[in-house]
């Protein structure tokens, strides 16, 4: 199986928090960001999580270790049905 040219909207939403983190591959995160040059949508849900982990940031602290890698993992899983 050839590896993918370009990514949907919805791909896009569902690797949105592993580009954040840093934990795409160099493939995967220039075709992430190849989306964003043409995808004005894209482009503000990108900017929306990111002004949302600014805000919720802070509250990590307060967050023990085990339930926040729950968290994480929860949502790096979780799909739209």
């Amino acid at each position: 199986m050839s590896a993918p040219s370009h990514f949907t909207c919805q791909e896009i939403v569902e690797l949105v928090t592993d580009y954040l983190e840093g934990a795409l591959d160099a493939g995967d995160a220039t075709l992430f960001e190849e989306h964003m040059n043409f995808c004005d949508g894209c482009e503000w849900y990108l900017e929306q999580m990111r002004a949302t982990i600014a805000t919720v940031g802070r509250l990590e602290e307060d967050v023990a270790p085990d339930t926040r890698e729950q968290l994480l993992t929860a949502f790096r899983h979780w799909k739209r049905t």
